[in-house]
């Protein structure tokens, strides 16, 4: 150590003194800013980087908000257009029916499950990257921190909560004036409260995996309930309107526990923050690149324990083959929320025939196509993950094309047990429930294909031009991509749609649609991320080049 002297100041090895560091200078700490003076400080300075001015910032505003309004306004016209083209309630229900105001509601409970266990997964207070890496670490009340993002969650809950209610009322239960405002209201503060519960949960240390599966249990009630609502026979046959009392009471609700939330903000952890803001920036970026596989690995990977307590000794494995297949089992069995989605897939074309407004050829054909694409998207989950980690698929000796065709097993499987399941619905409204189980069986390929590719569709090409749209710029040709999959279920499954629309089935209608199923099962087999034309055109140019 370097001696010192009388005043202990630091001297040399010769006993000079020496200068001061001037690494260390001698200043006086100020006052500790205000958490809103750091977030301030912070958004100017992003804004300063950033280079926008206020009349973009008003422009990007007035986009957001004319789009949604657009949006909401054009979905609601088709619900309406749907609403009147369905026929009038039988006077002299049949026992087991379900009326249409029942359906309404079972849908908004429904809604109301996947609104809790999106909220669970996605945190719903978080921190992001960068705020978690500078502002969590400051001397600062972290309650002034996370105001902002406490409130953007319930806010936009309740933005879609309302909009929901205001289309299913309006739409298909025909409300208007100031029913259908308070209706709307009363949406916008039980889906704020429904949110703010899941938060409320969040700082008292509830997991996060805990707040998803109690969303996904009340979506499963709802199927159950409206299938005890058919076998006893009491259905309802008009949903009372809301007084301005009970959205008064919801109001005051949702104030309340946003205040408890407000209050327990400081004692949220870092972890939790850093976990919550970490899958929302995850989730925000895939909507934003239209990829909704990253969506989905967002939602479901967010809130998978890290330990097992149980170990699958995977004894289906005797081979390659088998092994691909059983781990596509496995990760099906794994994720909570595709199962709780076959559930509901299973469950909407029998709603459909139970409903006497809805069992119309519309109202069946939207059904099928709908529980139809959510059964095989569920079941594809390990397809999905295999695009962005090809592990098993590079390692296992087998070529891509068996890949392809080994992981339509599962979804192929799903796809035959929702087809027995839909079709003996379907096939009690129209008649010759036999004759339909047999199309739907062999419709079952098609819905496999589909989401297989779907699931290995190549990203969108950013680097190309971009087109202008209310939704933003997006590049050419990114409607090419998203329609890979859904194009093999709208050209395929042409029989089954012709089938549905004529209410009868022939052997004409079984024979071509095996046909389209094997089609179906080459194309998704393929490995070329490009289309037929633009290989076409590709193979022209390198022709014209070797020429040249």
């Amino acid at each position: 150590m370097s001696p010192a002297g009388p005043a202990g100041a630091p001297h040399d090895a010769a006993g000079d003194e020496l200068p001061d560091d001037p690494r260390v200078g001698d200043f006086d700490l100020g006052e500790v800013p205000s958490a809103r003076s750091i977030r301030r400080f912070t958004a100017q300075a992003a804004r300063a980087k950033a280079g926008a001015s206020l009349g973009s910032l008003l422009t990007d505003v007035y986009t957001a908000v004319t789009s949604v309004v657009i949006s909401v306004l054009i979905v609601l016209g088709v619900v309406q257009q749907l609403g009147s083209a369905l026929p009038a309630a039988p006077p002299a229900r049949a026992p087991g029916g379900l009326s249409l105001p029942a359906l309404v509601a079972l849908v908004l409970l429904a809604a109301a499950g996947a609104l809790l266990s999106t909220a669970g997964r996605l945190g719903p207070v978080g921190a992001e990257g960068a705020q978690a890496a500078w502002w969590l670490p400051l001397p600062v009340d972290r309650r002034g921190l996370l105001r902002p993002s406490a409130r953007r969650v319930p806010l936009v809950a309740a933005l879609a909560g309302a909009s929901v209610v205001v289309v299913l009322e309006a739409g298909l239960l025909a409300r208007t004036g100031a029913d259908l405002l308070r209706a709307g209201l009363l949406g916008a503060c039980l889906a704020g409260v429904v949110v703010l519960v899941a938060a409320l949960a969040q700082t008292r240390g509830v997991p996060r995996r805990g707040i998803a599966l109690a969303g996904d249990v009340v979506l499963v009630a709802a199927p159950v309930l409206a299938a005890l609502v058919v076998l006893t026979g009491r259905t309802p046959t008009a949903l009372p309107s809301p007084s301005w009392l009970v959205v008064a009471g919801a109001a005051v609700t949702a104030a309340v526990l946003a205040t408890a939330v407000d209050r327990r903000l400081g004692v949220l952890p870092g972890r939790t923050l850093r976990e919550g803001g970490s899958v929302a920036t995850q989730a925000v970026g895939a909507v934003v690149s239209l990829d909704s596989r990253e969506l989905g690995r967002a939602l479901t990977g967010g809130v998978a324990p890290s330990l097992r307590r149980r170990v699958s000794r995977l004894r289906t494995a005797r081979g390659p083959a088998t092994a691909l297949v059983t781990a596509d089992l496995v990760v099906l069995r794994r994720s909570l929320r595709h199962v709780v989605q076959l559930v509901v897939a299973a469950g909407l074309p029998v709603l459909a025939t139970a409903v006497p407004q809805l069992a119309s050829t519309v109202g069946i054909l939207v059904a099928v196509l709908a529980g139809g694409w959510m059964a095989a998207s569920a079941s594809a989950e390990g397809a999905r993950w295999a695009e962005m980690a090809p592990v098993l698929d590079r390692l296992l000796p087998l070529g891509h094309r068996t890949v392809r065709r080994l992981r339509m097993v599962v979804p192929g499987v799903v796809a035959v047990i929702w087809s027995v399941v839909a079709f003996t619905a379907v096939g009690s409204w129209a008649g010759a429930t036999q004759d339909w189980l047999m199309l739907g069986v062999v419709a079952a390929p098609v819905w496999a294909a589909a989401a297989v590719r779907a699931a290995y569709r190549p990203a969108p090409r950013w680097d190309k031009p971009l087109v202008a749209t209310p939704a933003g710029a997006l590049p050419t040709g990114v409607l090419t991509v998203i329609a890979r999959g859904p194009d093999l279920v709208a050209f395929c499954l042409l029989p089954l749609w012709i089938a549905i629309g004529l209410g009868t089935v022939s052997t004409l209608m079984v024979t071509a649609q095996v046909w389209l199923s094997v089609i179906a099962v080459m194309i998704a087999s393929s490995t070329a991320e490009k289309g037929w034309m633009e290989r076409m055109l590709d193979d022209q140019e390198q022709r014209k080049g070797a020429g040249a």
